[in-house]
């Protein structure tokens, strides 16, 4: 009974893996493009192990079982706890229900992720479009670091999901971003306020233009805008960088 379940535990995993990998982009819920190849690769290796473990089991069907002298009397103690078979639950999850991405409740219990500072040679100068299209990491950049303050007065178009805030008027758009996968997630968000926010975790377009508090180009900068439009979008297939989405 316990190889049974240690061939059923393997086959399906290794078929949920392959399900989600080949089959659908939801892998991009948990792990980055590039680890495409590499789920791939587990969930063959998975079904491989599950077909040597069945196999061992056939051949040695019909044999005593040993008890913990080496001595075979006929009869298995072995059996399987009750919990074993709640790692059944992971496994079907993957094969028929994927979870859903990260968004709003991982955003919301941890703090946004410091963007890097700009190194000597500066800012490239902005194009004239209007409204112009920005990541939000580049606006929090600008916003904080640019001291020839080259988003005063600019119409800007983000895009991310929102992440309610608590207090102090708004809501978030954010962006969560993976290095590998999603137990290494990271956001960066940018508060809006002036506009009504679509319900948690809708992924949106925002216009607008910096919420003047602070001193635009230093850190006292409010990371913030003033919104205009917000628009709703279906989630990109980039929605794990905080990038412009794809075909923009």
């Amino acid at each position: 009974m316990r190889r049974f379940v240690q061939v059923g535990l393997l086959v399906l995993s290794g078929l949920g893996l392959l399900r989600t990998s080949l089959f659908t982009e939801a892998y991009l819920r948990y792990v980055k493009e590039g680890m495409r190849p590499l789920l791939i690769a587990s969930g063959v290796l998975l079904i491989l192990l599950g077909a040597a473990e069945a196999w061992s089991a056939w051949r040695s069907a019909g044999r005593p079982e040993e008890d913990g002298d080496g001595h075979g009397d006929g009869h298995g103690h072995a059996g399987v706890p009750r919990v074993a078979w709640l790692l059944f639950l992971p496994a079907l999850s993957l094969l028929f229900y994927a979870p859903p991405a990260l968004g709003a409740y991982t955003a919301s219990r941890e703090a946004p992720k410091a963007v890097a500072v700009v190194d000597e040679d500066g800012f490239d100068p902005l194009p004239a479009t209007s409204p112009l299209p920005i990541t939000l990491t580049d606006f929090t950049q600008r916003v904080q670091q640019d001291e020839a303050r080259s988003i005063e007065g600019r119409t800007v178009r983000m895009t991310g999901f929102v992440t309610p805030a608590d207090g102090g008027g708004g809501w978030y758009l954010t962006r969560i971003m993976l290095s590998c996968c999603a137990a290494d997630a990271q956001s960066v968000k940018v508060r809006v306020y002036g506009v009504d926010a679509p319900k948690a975790d809708t992924w949106v377009t925002v216009t607008g233009t910096w919420h003047a508090q602070g001193t635009l180009g230093t850190s006292s900068a409010a990371v913030a805008l003033d919104g205009r439009t917000v628009g709703r979008i279906e989630r990109p297939v980039n929605g794990y960088t905080d990038a412009l989405p794809l075909g923009s």
